[in-house]
């Protein structure tokens, strides 16, 4: 059955651009000491931040007065609508080049400028200079003359449209195949259901319940040591300087769809590294298949019409549950957290105060992932920006087009995935011990708190690079 899945794999493969490790890469030493030095390194600065900073303090969040912000320069307010000016062209070119230009992906420039520089570009310099988005944001620009709702927002919605939205988009990123022409009508799709919404219930509420970009953007401000407060009738525009990682401490998620949310943007990035490994596709291909085919029959490619809705219904299930599964983890740490400190909390109020630490985990998992390609196709955007339909034009007269991508030796994006990873793991070690700080009256309940936590933290950081050491063939079954 082995060839047969082989020959399989050849006919209806497509092409998959790897972020981590391809077969022929040997990691420097076995991965169980990787593992195993991680771990280690996690229970060390657990113990350091034990022993410095177990004191409980007032249970108060660090908001800010208003008062604090100071009011944007005249040349930040300027460069930020230059920015929100680019921010709304990017948009409309994003969306013409995809319907009108060439489909391939590498020569359009839509797929560069909302893979690369929106989603992954944008993420990361958020988590430096603060939440830029929330001042440039096009889809702001469009609604910005609906104020009053027509339909009161219900507040058990909370976060759960957006929840709904990004697990859409990941989907579609990850399964969709999209092209051009398809991310194109998707931002167009996306723009108008975007206007019509903020139509009904108003854009201050639309944005922050349901536009799920905002949301994404929102939390990872949080780590920045940069703070922006948008202008409102009577206030006008401020920012605020703070610690890096402040924000995660300075409040908490006001409901459980908040926190699936932060969950899924965990899950989610595991996710996408799991699926293209031969493990993954392995599992279906040959272990289920085996399972099924009492009913289709051991003849893989007879089956194939039948496999492939399968496979895909397959991803998409884990893909959907995968912010479950990982709540059900943490619930159960934090479950074992309460047993072990006896203090009785609500399982809400503990998922609340403690999402946040996760948000270092999800950053660093993002970059770990995806930066790679970020430096490889990123330099890619000035020749683009010369021909933007691929249609062989030359609109910045340009001698050559031929811009190569960074390519970093895998030993050294090895050592700096397992760096960051263990590096974020460390700093959420440190935003939950300032929550157990928070919530206990001794400084013996806040430590012993942590123990479940820090075993989970472990286990992330493992799981984690395993993902990121697992083989990917370059081809993957669709």
């Amino acid at each position: 059955m082995r060839w047969l899945m082989a020959g399989l794999a050849v006919v209806v493969a497509s092409p998959a651009f790897a972020h981590s490790f391809g077969k022929l890469y040997t990691l420097p030493v076995p991965f169980w000491l990787y593992g195993w030095a991680s771990a280690a390194a996690l229970l060390l600065s657990f113990c350091v931040v034990a022993v410095f900073s177990s004191a409980p303090k007032p249970d108060r969040l660090m908001q800010p007065e208003l008062g604090f912000y100071r009011p944007l320069p005249a040349v930040l307010r300027w460069c930020f609508l230059g920015l929100q000016g680019l921010a709304c062209m990017a948009l409309v070119l994003a969306i013409v080049s995809g319907l009108w230009g060439t489909q391939d992906a590498y020569r359009n420039i839509n797929m560069t400028l909302f893979w690369i520089v929106f989603v992954l570009g944008l993420a990361y310099a958020t988590v430096l200079v603060g939440d830029v988005f929330n001042l440039i944001n096009p889809w702001r620009w469009l609604t910005r003359g609906f104020t009053h709702p027509r339909i009161r927002y219900p507040r058990q919605l909370a976060y759960w449209p957006a929840v709904g939205l990004y697990v859409g988009f990941i989907g579609l990123e990850l399964l969709g195949d999209l092209s051009p022409r398809g991310l194109s009508i998707a931002l167009l799709g996306y723009t108008v259901f975007t206007v019509a919404g903020a139509y009904v219930v108003g854009a201050n509420t639309w944005f922050r319940y349901v536009e799920f970009f905002s949301v994404l953007f929102r939390l990872l401000g949080k780590l920045a040591p940069v703070s922006y407060r948008g202008a409102t009738a009577g206030r006008p525009a401020g920012w605020r300087l703070r610690w890096p990682g402040a924000g995660l401490m300075e409040s908490r998620p006001e409901h459980l769809s908040e926190v699936v949310f932060i969950l899924f943007m965990l899950s989610s990035t595991a996710f996408d590294g799991l699926h293209n490994t031969q493990l993954w596709a392995l599992l279906f291909w040959q272990d289920i298949f085996a399972a099924l085919s009492p009913w289709l029959g051991t003849n893989l490619v007879a089956a194939y019409a039948i496999l492939k809705p399968l496979y895909f219904a397959y991803q998409s299930l884990a893909l959907v549950l995968s912010p479950w599964l990982y709540l059900a983890f943490l619930a159960g740490c934090l479950y074992l957290m309460s047993k072990i400190t006896r203090r009785r909390v609500a399982m809400l109020d503990l998922l609340c105060r403690f999402s946040y630490s996760l948000l270092p985990i999800v950053v660093v998992y993002h970059f770990t992932h995806y930066f790679t390609l970020v430096l490889g196709q990123g330099p890619q955007l000035l020749p683009l920006l010369s021909d933007p339909l691929g249609m062989g034009w030359n609109l910045l007269a340009r001698s050559s087009n031929n811009v190569s991508g960074v390519m970093l030796d895998m030993g050294w994006v090895w050592h700096v995935q397992v760096g960051m990873i263990l590096f974020g793991h460390i700093a959420s070690v440190f935003v939950a011990h300032d929550a157990a700080r928070q919530l206990f009256n001794s400084s013996r309940q806040v430590w012993l708190s942590q123990l479940p936590l820090l075993v989970l933290m472990m286990a992330f950081t493992v799981f984690g690079l395993w993902i990121l050491a697992q083989p990917l063939d370059t081809l993957v079954l669709r």
